[in-house]
């Protein structure tokens, strides 16, 4: 592989890769807003299974990076 293509591969992970980062923080902002316990009714049993789908994912994130194997997306359902 060539130095120049290796700058325009890392170019482009950096380029996508802040983008990504940047809407799941959007998102984790815009789910913490759900805590608004005037606007929304909510048991620590939901919030425990949120945050147990949210940590899983997290986890298979980091595995995909360190282990290079495939990540699998998962729905969320209460």
């Amino acid at each position: 592989m060539t130095k120049r293509n290796q700058t325009l591969k890392k170019d482009r992970f950096k380029n996508v890769a802040a983008k990504r980062v940047q809407k799941v923080i959007d998102s984790l902002d815009s789910l913490a807003k759900c805590a608004n316990k005037n606007n929304y009714d909510y048991t620590d049993e939901d919030v425990t299974k949120m945050l147990k789908a949210i940590k899983e994912q997290i986890k298979i994130l980091e595995i995909s990076y360190t282990e290079k194997t495939k990540s699998r997306t998962k729905t969320f359902e209460f």
